[in-house]
C-alpha cells in the first residue's frame, strides 16, 4: 500500500513535530510513508472566505501531487473534511470535468489519522506510553463533518500510563474557527475562555486534539492563564513510547 502525509500548513509551519511523530508512528506499525514535497495548502483557507475560484489551481496541484497513492493521511480533521467535501465543490465551479473526476478518485482515499489506524490498519493500541493525565478535545470538524467517533478515545484508552479524564462540555467548540477568528475575535476569546476553563476543571495535565490550530487557540489562553496545563497533539501522544518522547 502507498501512503502519503499531507502534512497541512499549520503542522508545517509552526508544527513540524506533529508531522515527524505521525512518520515515526506509522513506520513503526509497518507502514512506509512518502512525503510529495509538491503539496501545499488543502485550499480550506480560501473556500471558507469565499474565494473559490482562487482555490481551484490549489486544488488541482493536490490531486497532481497526491495521484496514484493508496491512502492519504492527515494528522487534521479540518483539513481532511476539506479535501473530502470542498474540494468536489471546487471542482465543480471550475468547470472542468478531469479536475472533478480526478477529485472523486482520490478524494476517498483522504483520511485523517485515527479513522487510518482504526478503520484502515485495524488497531486501536501502537504500542504507546505515556504516563500522563490527559483530557481530549473532539474538534468540530472531525465530530461534526467527518464524524470520527470514539476512534481518538479508543487509542488514548490503550496507551499505557494514560488516565483519560472527561472534559466538561467537551463537544462545544473552542471558537477558533481559522478565520472566524480573525472576523470575530471578541467571540472566539470568549468561546477559548469557556473552553480552557472547561480544561481546567478536568484536572488534566495534558490536553490533546486532533487539530493544532483549536490547540493553538486553546493553547495560548491556558499559557496566558498561567494554568500549567500543556497542549499536545494526539500523533505525538500515540508516538510516545517509553524508550522516547
Amino acid at each position: 500500500m502507498r501512503v502519503a502525509l499531507l502534512v497541512t500548513c499549520i503542522n508545517d509551519a509552526l508544527y513540524p513535530e506533529t508531522g515527524k511523530a505521525v512518520v515515526g508512528l506509522l513506520e513503526r506499525l509497518g507502514v512506509e510513508v512518502d512525503f510529495p514535497a509538491a503539496q501545499t495548502c488543502c485550499g480550506q483557507p480560501m473556500v471558507n472566505t469565499g474565494y473559490l475560484d482562487e482555490a481551484v489551481p490549489v486544488v488541482r496541484t493536490f490531486v497532481e501531487a497526491f495521484a496514484g497513492y493508496d491512502a492519504i493521511v492527515v494528522p487534521s480533521g479540518s483539513c481532511t473534511g476539506s479535501v473530502r467535501h470542498q474540494h468536489a465543490m471546487v471542482a465543480r465551479r471550475s468547470g472542468d470535468a478531469g479536475l472533478g473526476q480526478a477529485v472523486g478518485e482520490i478524494s476517498p482515499r483522504v483520511h485523517e489519522l485515527t479513522e487510518f489506524l482504526v478503520d484502515v490498519l485495524g488497531v486501536t493500541d501502537v504500542g504507546a506510553s505515556f504516563p500522563h493525565r490527559v483530557a481530549y478535545h473532539p474538534t468540530c470538524h472531525s465530530l461534526r463533518m467527518l464524524g470520527v467517533g470514539d476512534r481518538p478515545r479508543r487509542l488514548l484508552e490503550a496507551v499505557r500510563g494514560l488516565e483519560l479524564v472527561d472534559l466538561p462540555q467537551a463537544e462545544e467548540c473552542c471558537g477558533f474557527g481559522g478565520t472566524f477568528a480573525v472576523k470575530n475575535a471578541d467571540t472566539s476569546v470568549a468561546m477559548g475562555a469557556d473552553k480552557a476553563r472547561h480544561v481546567r476543571e478536568s484536572g488534566a495535565e495534558v490536553l490533546v486534539a486532533g487539530d493544532n490550530s483549536c490547540l493553538m487557540h486553546i493553547g495560548g489562553l491556558l499559557s496566558r492563564q498561567r494554568s500549567g496545563v500543556r497542549v499536545m497533539h494526539l500523533a505525538e501522544v500515540l508516538a510516545s513510547t517509553e524508550d522516547g518522547p
